[in-house]
């Protein structure tokens, strides 16, 4: 029987098959690595070069004068360059991070694999072994979440930013981009949080400790954890003793350097609360919160810092005084409040704004948003709408009781404040003792209508009581808008709109917002001098008096409401006009004969002596128009004899008082 004879192998199949199975292998092996590569790097962000570097920016506020107010961010971040950053720090953060930064291409395969044999021994992820490059992935492009999926990612991302970006600018990614604890995030903030100074001026002490914050900023707060601080503090310094960045010398000498930490200030709470929070409430109205909080904006201002600390003083000086007159304590859940506002009358730059005795208590700011009674603060409006109706600061007006009939049979018999008359006295004089009557008698004659019409020329839009209780003050006004009434008479009838910002610049430094004085001609210079003129004599012999301090020229009026809720006085210099209010929130008295002449005009006086003390003395300019002449203040007419008492008085060209003749009879 013949046995079926095996087939032989053929050599050619067995060498294709040792040939082609490698192959096979080695091409499923790049299939699958591209595969992976395109899974994992599908929908990645991209970075290209520094200028898609956007991230979160502090915004910044600065007073007229140079210095830093306010700050708004979400994140605080400076973004600074590597010039403006202490070299000392970066080598601390080199040596400290990624002593290879400047060989490797994104990744240290080194590191990874040392990773990855603690992470395999351990069963978790212990140790990451990224590079500074793939730090930033993570920090600016992924999630923090540690796992297998997204360190692939992260090292894609690095393998493209190192062929995107220069060394040096993933450099100033990375310390601008770092979180350090304390809400600091970058260098520049972590300096100033830390150390009270900016990046450039580092020790290395100080560079060392925030190179070891990154790793660990909560474990690691040098605030609360010194010594741990110091121990990775040392680990840095020893880190860049090996890639001989420093001497032996230096480290010691470096470890025994006592570090001065600081406290970061809150400024938004300190400098100018009031204000800034204005600021902030006006841009975000405009801009939205994310400009206002990411955007990194610049923000100019027309606020005098050393004016503001006056105001400050001020309002503390005047309510204390108040306080010890009433024996009150510090401590009563309900304190008398206060306000002031200073304005450049002929720019509209607001110098200085106090909304109240204290910003942590409420952010309530009285300067702008409490609507009060300006009592009469108000009568200067109604006075100068008379004399562009025909009246001159001679006329004569009869302090005397009046009646108006109201409904249902009742009487208004509206009083001076001290119930007495004077009979017939001139405008002027009816201002100066801040008469009552005669003011309500001269709304009555030039029209409440017009009265109102002629109020909106001063820039005064909020709603106003058609009724002779105009005359006594009785709209509801904030302390700017009767500060930007009095500055009409101080600029020679030009009204101009209360102004606080100057500019605003974006995060490199491009115009975003440029803001001029605006102007209008509300009076005509002429009656702008006459009232300016009975502001004075306010000031020389009236309800106003106390402000004669200052001495100088200035012109002002107080003003107070009935029960005494209220208290103002608004003057001004030829260079500033101020206003000063107080009372309390819930509208309770201040106590009786608490008026603006004893409430207000010391706060008043107090601020302008301490901002104009380097100011030179300036007269009221006379401007073309007005004249002066001889009248006898009795009568308001030209004396007849030399032997009538006198005064100078101002009128418009053409207004004077022609001389008083009696007929035979001496009527």
């Amino acid at each position: 029987m013949e046995l079926p004879q095996r087939k032989k192998k053929h050599p050619g199949l067995i060498l294709s098959f040792l040939v082609v199975l490698p192959l096979s292998l080695v091409i499923l092996a790049v299939s699958a690595c591209v595969i992976l590569y395109n899974y994992f790097s599908y929908n990645l962000p991209r970075l290209y070069s520094l200028n898609d570097y956007r991230p979160p920016l502090v915004t910044e506020v600065y007073a007229g004068t140079g210095e830093l107010i306010g700050e708004f961010c979400t994140e605080r971040r400076y973004m600074v360059k590597l010039p403006a950053v202490a070299p000392v720090f970066i080598k601390a953060i080199i040596a400290a991070e990624d002593a290879q930064f400047f060989e490797h291409k994104g990744i240290n395969y080194e590191s990874i694999l040392r990773a990855a044999l603690i992470n395999l021994l351990s069963g978790e992820i212990k140790q990451g072994g990224s590079t500074i490059t793939q730090q930033i992935t993570k920090s600016l492009l992924l999630t923090p979440e540690k796992s297998y999926a997204r360190k692939i990612k992260e090292a894609i991302l690095a393998r493209r930013i190192e062929t995107s970006l220069t060394k040096n600018d993933i450099l100033t990614l990375y310390i601008n981009q770092i979180y350090f604890g304390q809400g600091a995030y970058g260098v520049e903030a972590a300096a100033r949080s830390y150390f009270g100074k900016s990046a450039a001026a580092l020790t290395l002490a100080e560079a060392a400790l925030l190179a070891g914050l990154p790793k660990a900023p909560s474990y690691y707060s040098p605030l609360r954890y010194l010594a741990r601080a110091r121990q990775r503090q040392s680990y840095v310094l020893e880190r860049m003793l090996e890639q001989r960045y420093i001497t032996a010398a230096e480290k010691q000498a470096a470890e025994k350097e006592p570090l001065g930490f600081k406290q970061l200030e809150n400024i938004n709470a300190t400098r100018s609360p009031y204000f800034t929070e204005y600021i902030r409430q006006a841009v975000e109205k405009k801009y939205g919160a994310q400009a206002l909080y990411e955007d990194g904006l610049r923000i100019e201002t027309t606020l005098n810092i050393a004016m503001e600390q006056a105001a400050q003083e001020a309002i503390r000086y005047g309510l204390e005084e108040y306080e010890k007159r009433h024996k009150k304590a510090s401590l009563d859940k309900k304190r008398v409040e206060a306000a002031l506002v200073c304005m450049d009358p002929y720019s509209g730059y607001i110098r200085a704004m106090i909304g109240g005795r204290d910003f942590s208590n409420t952010q309530f700011n009285r300067a702008v948003q409490a609507q009060r009674q300006p009592g009469s603060s108000f009568k200067p409006i109604i006075y100068a709408a008379a004399l562009d109706k025909g009246y001159t600061p001679a006329s004569i007006i009869v302090d005397a009781p009046i009646a108006f009939k109201m409904g249902r049979g009742k009487l208004w018999e509206p009083q001076n404040y001290d119930e007495k008359y004077l009979g017939p006295i001139t405008l002027r004089k009816a201002l100066t003792l801040s008469r009552n009557v005669v003011t309500i008698k001269i709304l009555q004659d030039i029209g409440i209508n017009y009265a109102v019409k002629y109020a909106r020329q001063f820039g005064i839009d909020t709603p106003l009581n058609k009724d002779l209780t105009l005359a006594l003050g009785t709209p509801n006004l904030t302390l700017l808008q009767m500060v930007q009434a009095y500055a009409v008479f101080c600029a020679h009838g030009v009204r101009v709109e209360p102004l606080a910002i100057t500019r605003i610049l974006d995060r490199d430094g491009s115009l975003v917002e440029e803001n001029s004085p605006q102007l209008y001609q509300a009076l005509n210079p002429q009656t702008a001098y006459l009232m300016t003129s009975l502001l004075q004599s306010v000031v020389e012999e009236g309800t106003g008096k106390k402000v004669s301090a200052l001495n100088r020229p200035c012109a002002g009026k107080t003003g107070s409401t009935n029960d005494f809720r209220d208290a103002w006085f608004i003057g001004f210099t030829p260079q500033l006009v101020t206003g000063a209010w107080v009372g309390y929130d819930d509208n309770a008295s201040l106590g009786k004969r608490e008026t603006g002449g004893v409430v207000a005009a010391p706060i008043w006086l107090n601020f302008m002596q301490q901002v104009v003390k380097d100011i030179p003395v300036k007269l009221f300019e006379v401007p073309e128009g007005v004249v002066f002449a001889k009248i006898n203040p009795a009568t308001g007419f030209a004396p007849q004899s030399a032997s009538e008492a006198t005064i100078f008085e101002c009128f418009k060209e053409g207004t004077m008082p022609m001389p008083y003749y009696r007929d035979a009879a001496g009527q």
